[in-house]
């Protein structure tokens, strides 16, 4: 090591992406509009799953395992693959 200590971000205080809704906000237009539907319909099952799961886990808990699905889902796998992988990392609803 040389020495040196990289600053990192509180988790509360820091927003990973500051600017993104503001310049959002300000488009004159959607991007893909042909892809709005396919998404929210694609991972509203797995939204509705994680908001029962924070019930009895917590939210942390659940997004993760959402976050995780949807990168499997991201890189090829079918949705059941992907959450019985998921599921599979746990322990006692820990990761």
């Amino acid at each position: 090591m040389n020495g040196y200590q990289p600053y990192y971000y509180p988790v509360n205080n820091y927003r990973q992406y500051p600017t993104s809704e503001i310049i959002a906000h300000q488009m004159p237009a959607m991007l893909y509009p042909q892809l709005k539907n396919p998404t929210l319909n694609a991972v509203r099952p797995f939204v509705n799953y994680g908001l029962q799961e924070a019930k009895y886990t917590s939210y942390k808990h659940a997004l993760e395992e959402i976050a995780a699905i949807a990168y499997l889902l991201g890189k090829g796998f079918n949705p059941q693959t992907a959450h019985q992988i998921v599921e599979s990392w746990e322990l006692n609803e820990y990761f």
